[in-house]
């Protein structure tokens, strides 16, 4: 029989300390079971009383007690990590964060990390739909993927796919805002706007679900999600996660088939915790799309249909990626903890495509398909200790961290024969060939090793918390010829960053931050065009200052702040290559989230940049807009509870970025869009079970737009009208 839930408001949160960090408890009886009953973001309802109630009995130490937990609505988690600094509530961090929970990843029916940042107005995803990897803009500044493997897996870099991040594997997704060199280290690829770390699942409860979608045209999946804890005081856990799916895309003559899984174990005891991940993914994808390249001196020509794919259809990808990461925390005190880290990952990555090159007006473009062999290893480990101490009035939170990563690269990629096609009427060529080479030389290999010490200074009872912190970074890398196998090129430089934050709470809910931290990103090697060819550039140092206010009101939450962020990069000056390039990029961000009125959610904000080039060697270039940097991003999720229509609940989510240009010129432009995206779900217990369908429409217009501008002056096209249905049945 079926039952609908009722309506019931979710009790605001408290402010927990600085970190999050749970106490370590003495050794405790299981207590009753009970059940955790939900319905949906902001939505919460009792069981039926023909549900099956699972077992939730208290472990020693809650599997979640490191995790920050949701802020009202459900929609954002009211912390996330610092990196080396742990996790840190929102309202008491000096830095711009933010943090999106399962359910609004589940509930977006969002299959990447990339389409689960629909709602944050920093962010931009610069690839394709229909592409083999996810790249992201945060503040103004490129975040590559692909060989890079530039997301954080539970603030440990080395992890997480080098291409597409699945959300089977994930609980949260976390944005922290701005360079993080002195917090998380320098990232494999030296990305500097920001950090996006997911965090992956584990067992926090008894937990059977399964789910099955559909995405337009024909691309279908099943998914399932088992969680168990064990032992006496159910101090272990299992987490097991794993998707199948296969059919044609909404794109014309795509095809895509994946497959997912992931198992995650983790011990809880009195004084020692442990966490081990596994998993892995497979994806072949046939015709897959690429962002498209456009030659100087012509204008952007209008958008194509967004279904529209260039690709041929005997074009191939096809990325395999395993990944482990053990992690333990051992408590040699109630205010001393030891931890460390220790894990890696292996990519393999076949494909048969090419870049389309628009050269004329009329939209004609020419491709010139490549065979493309990778193999990435990486491999990483990291060690530390965090203490509390007192030191008269003062409160101290100390965390040392030593840090290393490593990674290889393998790659072989002869290309094919050019074609042309056109970005209206796409023209089909006959199928190619291709020789997969014998010899898979060394592409390059990079060493990064850091050594970091922060300490959280807080007074008047935490109303006054000053953060300072310094990291030593060491940055070894070696190139190699794709032809010969022999070093070309190698580097070995080190540098030192500081950090500072300050919070100031003048009223309990009123917080003041303001801090100063950099970005690392490796210098260049002088070309051999400039007279000091060979020479090596120093790591480029990108500095942050920002300043802001944060706004608990209880049931909604606001944060504003303005920051500035310059960034240093090489260029050929009279003949001397030297780090005398620049550009600065200056910002307000607003962002808001939570329960407006019960039954009524939003998260979203707005983002205005102000970005220039202020140093070049290139004249006419001084003061023109950074490429890919837009005036302005928009976005706003909100949901409502149909009154009258207990279970149903109604979505959207607009989207708006302002114009972009392709070129340093500024003499390329991409012309500013708006998406909408619509849909809704219906929450019920069908024989006490919760069940849950959800339907979406992306793009509900069908409007034809190019989406984002990559760093390297790459553009994409946008997301065409999808339907996205999804049933999910929890046993």
């Amino acid at each position: 029989m079926l039952s609908s839930p009722v309506h019931a408001q979710t009790p605001a949160q408290t402010l927990p300390a600085v970190t999050v960090d749970a106490p370590k408890p003495a050794r405790a009886k299981p207590v009753a079971a009970q059940r955790r009953a939900s319905t949906g973001a902001g939505r919460r309802s009792p069981a039926p009383a023909t549900a099956r109630a699972p077992d939730v009995n208290a472990t020693v130490r809650s599997a979640t007690a490191d995790r920050p937990p949701a802020f009202a609505g459900g929609q954002v988690a009211r912390g996330s990590r610092l990196g080396m600094l742990g996790n840190t509530d929102t309202f008491r961090s000096p830095f711009a964060t933010a943090s999106y929970t399962n359910e609004t990843v589940r509930n977006l029916q969002a299959a990447t990390a990339a389409d689960a940042l629909l709602l944050d107005p920093s962010v931009r995803v610069t690839s394709p739909v229909g592409g083999i990897v996810d790249s992201f803009y945060i503040r103004g500044f490129p975040i590559a993927e692909g060989t890079s493997g530039e997301v954080a897996f539970d603030g440990v870099y080395g992890i997480a796919p080098n291409f597409r991040v699945f959300n089977t594997y994930v609980d949260r997704i976390e944005v922290f805002k701005g360079p993080s060199a002195m917090l998380s280290g320098v990232s494999p690829n030296g990305g500097v706007g920001g950090v996006i770390n997911v965090v992956p699942k584990r067992a926090e409860a008894d937990l059977s679900r399964i789910g099955i979608g559909y995405v337009s045209k024909g691309f279908v999946e099943t998914n399932i999600d088992l969680a168990r804890r064990f032992g006496e005081h159910r101090e272990f856990g299992l987490r097991f996660n794993g998707k199948l799916g296969g059919g044609d895309t909404a794109l014309d003559h795509q095809s895509d088939r994946l497959h997912v899984g992931s198992l995650a174990l983790d011990y809880q005891g009195e004084r020692y915790r442990s966490w081990i991940y596994a998993f892995t993914q497979d994806e072949k994808i046939q015709a897959p799309t690429r962002p498209f390249t456009i030659s100087s001196g012509l204008a952007v020509p209008a958008a194509p249909d967004g279904r529209t794919n260039l690709t041929q259809s005997w074009e191939w990808s096809r990325i395999k990626e395993s990944s482990a990461l053990w992690k333990t925390e051992l408590d040699l005190s109630d205010s001393v903890t030891l931890f460390g880290d220790v894990g890696g990952s292996k990519t393999n990555v076949e494909r048969f495509f090419g870049v389309p090159n628009i050269f004329n007006a009329r939209g004609d473009t020419t491709t010139t398909p490549q065979y493309y062999n990778l193999d990435v290893d990486r491999f990483t480990f990291d060690g530390g200790v965090r203490a509390k101490f007192d030191t008269g009035f003062v409160h101290h939170a100390i965390s040392v961290q030593g840090s290393h990563y490593e990674d290889q690269q393998y790659r072989a990629f002869p290309a094919g024969q050019s074609y042309l096609s056109n970005l209206y009427a796409p023209i089909a060529q006959p199928e190619q060939g291709y020789t997969i080479p014998s010899f898979k030389p060394r592409l390059s290999d990079t060493t990064l090793n850091g050594a970091a010490i922060a300490d959280t200074m807080s007074v008047l009872d935490e109303r006054v918390a000053l953060t300072l912190g310094v990291r030593r970074q060491q940055v070894i890398a070696h190139n190699f010829s794709t032809v010969t196998g022999l070093q070309t090129s190698s580097y070995d430089q080190s540098a030192t960053t500081p950090m500072a934050g300050l919070v100031v709470r003048p009223l309990e809910h009123v917080s003041l931050y303001a801090n100063f931290i950099e970005g690392l990103s490796r210098g260049d090697i002088a070309p051999v065009t400039a007279v000091n060819s060979g020479e090596v550039l120093a790591p480029y140092r990108t500095r942050q200052y920002e300043t802001g206010v944060k706004v608990d009101f209880g049931r909604i939450g606001t944060t504003f702040s303005l920051f500035q962020i310059t960034k240093p990069n090489g260029e050929l000056n009279a003949g001397v290559y030297s780090a005398g390039g620049e550009q600065r990029v200056r910002g307000a961000e607003l962002s808001v989230f939570g329960e407006i009125t019960p039954g009524l959610r939003a998260v979203g904000g707005l983002t205005l940049f102000d970005a220039a080039v202020t140093q070049t060697a290139t004249v006419a270039n001084l003061g023109k807009t950074p490429v890919g940097v837009p005036s302005a991003q928009f976005n706003l999720g909100g949901e409502w509870d149909l009154p009258g229509a207990p279970g149903v609940t109604l979505t959207s989510t607009l989207i708006h970025t302002g114009r972009q240009y392709v070129n340093a010129a500024n003499t390329q432009v991409l012309p500013e869009w708006t998406r909408l995206d619509l849909g809704a779900r219906y929450v019920t217990y069908v024989e006490g079970r919760k069940t849950t369908l959800r339907g979406t429409v992306q793009n509900v217009a069908d409007t034809n737009y190019w989406a984002s501008v990559a760093s390297f002056g790459t553009f994409a096209q946008g997301t065409p009208r999808v339907f996205l249905l999804s049933l999910e049945l929890e046993l």
